[in-house]
């Protein structure tokens, strides 16, 4: 167990209060799963490192880790640091973006949302800051230049290391030296800043991350409702159940194990998410697998949308390519057309019926199925097409056998989202 250390370093913590002035929190609550909410609303201290190029750099104002003052790193875009901003001042919607295991703030993924009209952050949350951005001939940040640990240096004054003792061994005590707490503070901490800047539309905001940061996501868009949207990509919640690779990490805890439950698994926090989400997997998912995922879905009362793709791959990249996506923060940031929303499965004698709210028309249909067993992440599966009369989908029923099964609907943008996942075994 990591047990928090109140001996500061006198010189650390006295130059880094001459450069930031940010002083140590105060007044939060030390039970876990507890978080300032109203302090976490409130502008946190920054400076910025670099504004040179096209995506800029900053430090700000994190949470107290283990007696001392933090700063969290972070890479800022815009159309604005783009150089393409319009004629005269105006307002972006604004997204966070939270990278995932092993990964770091990506200036490329601000980049690429910069590019889309919005302003983007993206934060990291090791206690460490990745090189500068690299930019290759075109003048857009190379793909995966901060993918190494190699690349990264630990900040003087940075918060917890996004490790195992640190997401699990930490719990119990004061909750300061617990990665999960950080993580979501330090998020909402970052779209507090956002939202804040002269260039952001501070109404018109949302988040996305991927693997551990769509955990995050998860946690955050339960506790923060000014997001306009969210996007969890892999991550979710039961991660102490199944198949979950975290689980026994999880189980280890002891007597502790319920009390990160309650604390830091999404599945103690959905509940209350008001946030427009959209979740996104794949049917392999070794991290987050779906009967995992579908229970984390069921759990969200307010509006919210399902993307299961067949074999998606798990990676920064990959988490961050659909383009469905940017389709859904656009139809709640930007006034855009909403992605295909099916409806409830009327299961027949011999075909699935399903009614989908579409604004674009629709173009394709298919069942997806498996009639595997076993481990989640090793099952095959098929797809057989389905008919689209109108907004109707008339499917095929699961061949005898099938063990999980979904329809997935695509419009004629190439949008695809898809029912709850049915499970049979």
């Amino acid at each position: 167990m990591i047990v928090s250390r109140w001996k500061c370093s006198i010189v650390g913590l006295l130059v880094f209060c001459a450069v930031f002035s940010y002083g140590i929190a105060s007044g939060q609550d030390a039970r876990p799963g507890t978080w300032d909410l109203p302090k976490l609303r409130e502008i946190p201290r920054m400076r910025w490192v670099n504004q040179t190029g096209a995506v800029h750099s900053l430090l700000y104002e994190g949470e107290e880790y283990e007696g001392h003052a933090t700063e969290v790193f972070g890479f800022y875009a815009s159309p604005v640091t783009l150089g393409e901003a319009a004629n005269g001042p105006q307002k972006y919607p604004g997204i966070v973006l939270i990278h995932g295991g092993g990964g770091t703030a990506f200036a490329e993924w601000t980049w690429l949302w910069a590019k889309r009209g919005y302003a983007a952050i993206a934060m990291d949350l090791s206690g460490s800051r990745p090189i500068d951005p690299i930019y290759g001939t075109d003048g857009q940040p190379v793909i995966n230049q901060a993918a190494g640990p190699g690349t990264r240096t630990r900040l003087p004054n940075g918060g917890p290391n996004h490790g195992h003792p640190e997401k699990f061994d930490s719990i119990g005590g004061d909750i300061s030296d617990d990665w999960p707490y950080h993580a979501a503070a330090n998020v909402i901490r970052a779209h507090s800043l956002l939202r804040s800047f002269s260039d952001v539309n501070p109404e018109r905001t949302a988040v996305t991350g991927i693997s551990w940061g769509g955990y995050t996501t998860c946690i955050v868009a339960s506790l923060d409702d000014r997001f306009r949207a969210a996007v969890p990509v892999y991550g979710c919640g039961f991660l102490f159940e199944g198949e979950s690779v975290q689980k026994p990490a999880i189980d280890q805890l002891g007597d502790r194990r319920d009390d990160w439950i309650q604390a830091y698994d999404p599945s103690s926090l959905l509940k209350n998410c008001r946030v427009p989400i959209l979740f996104v997997n794949g049917t392999n998912d070794v991290h987050y697998p779906l009967d995992s995922y579908q229970k984390s879905f069921d759990l969200v009362s307010g509006e919210k949308l399902m993307r299961i793709e067949v074999n998606m791959p798990h990676g920064h990249v990959a988490g961050w390519t659909p383009a469905e996506i940017g389709l859904f923060v656009d139809s709640f940031c930007r006034d855009g057309q909403p992605l295909p929303k099916p409806g409830s499965i009327e299961l027949n004698a011999d075909t699935i019926v399903v009614t989908c709210q579409s604004s674009v028309p629709l173009k394709k249909a298919d069942l997806h199925f498996t009639r595997d067993l076993g481990l989640r992440s090793e099952r095959k599966w098929m797809s057989l097409a389905a008919e689209i009369a109108g907004k109707t989908i008339v499917a095929p029923k699961p061949p005898e056998g099938t063990t999980t099964w979904f329809i997935a609907v695509t419009d004629e943008r190439d949008a695809m989202t898809t029912t709850s996942v049915q499970f049979s075994e």
